[in-house]
């Protein structure tokens, strides 16, 4: 583990370089997976830890990189807040995950307001100069948008792939489809669509779809990927998330637990095949 200097400086390694910025290495993680929106407001976050939360009850070792260095939520959603950077060695490990976020640098009441080039240093210090260990996936948890976040791990890490946040009313997935035209330009796999706030099932058993129902679906047909489920509104999400004991861990057998962990197995699937389309085959000696 390691530890960083408070945010608000210069920022690390904030001299001039020549050239290029070099390409991030992470060897000791097997699959890189961004968890993105087209807009804010969608329950990006709260699927990014539920999901990774997800993935280590499948028994994966897995790291969390909330990586919206403009409004990190990570810290309040997994219990974490008031930690002290000058004594504290990142990555923070809190319900079998291994976490970063810029809101471990900053008070919750600061604004980081940087151009493009510091937050590109950044992510980098986050992603290269802390010990992630041997992780099974590292979940990258963007901020809304195509912004400079966003470009900088598309261009220069090793993304197994992206999944794409929406929720079904229009409005929604007209940013997601400027999401995947981003993916795309940078050559990142999109595994697929998620819908969250699909429905609610009331206390009379009735499903009520708030939101519309099926746009995510629809969207992830007429753009040709696979739509990889959807996630119903629990009012026990947002109050765990409040509480900084996410539902996955703190109330697994509810039915929005179980659609976090059917929606892991999917996306681990997906990142396995991605990665073997990745991965350039052997060599054939002639």
């Amino acid at each position: 583990m390691s530890r960083l200097p408070m945010a608000g400086g210069a920022g690390p390694s904030a001299g001039p370089t020549a050239g290029p910025p070099p390409k991030i290495q992470l060897p000791g993680v097997r699959h890189l997976l961004a968890v993105a929106s087209g807009k804010g407001g969608v329950g990006k976050s709260t699927v990014a830890v539920n999901l990774a939360l997800a993935f280590s009850q499948q028994g994966k070792k897995v790291g969390l990189l909330d990586a919206d260095i403009y409004g990190p939520s990570v810290p309040l959603m997994l219990g974490l807040q008031g930690v002290d950077p000058q004594t504290t060695a990142f990555p923070i490990e809190k319900f079998g995950l291994r976490i970063m976020s810029m809101g471990f640098l900053v008070t919750p009441e600061q604004a980081v307001i940087w151009r493009g080039p510091m937050v590109d240093r950044y992510l980098r210090q986050f992603l290269m100069a802390l010990d992630w260990g041997q992780l099974d996936v590292l979940v990258l948890d963007l901020p809304p948008g195509t912004g400079d976040a966003q470009l900088t791990l598309c261009q220069h890490a090793p993304l197994t792939g992206a999944v794409i946040v929406t929720t079904p009313q229009e409005v929604s997935l007209l940013d997601a489809r400027r999401g995947l035209r981003m993916f795309q330009q940078v050559n990142v796999p999109v595994l697929g669509i998620v819908e969250n706030m699909s429905y609610f099932v009331g206390d009379d058993g009735k499903r009520y779809e708030i939101f519309r129902h099926g746009g995510g679906s629809r969207c992830a047909a007429e753009l040709g990927l696979p739509f990889l489920g959807e996630i119903p509104i629990d009012p026990q999400i947002a109050l765990q998330g409040d509480l900084g004991e996410p539902l996955v861990h703190s109330h697994p057998d509810r039915p929005v637990a179980q659609c976090y962990r059917a929606l892991a197995g999917t996306t681990y699937a997906a990142l396995e095949q991605a990665a073997a389309r990745l991965t350039p085959p052997p060599a054939v000696e002639l």
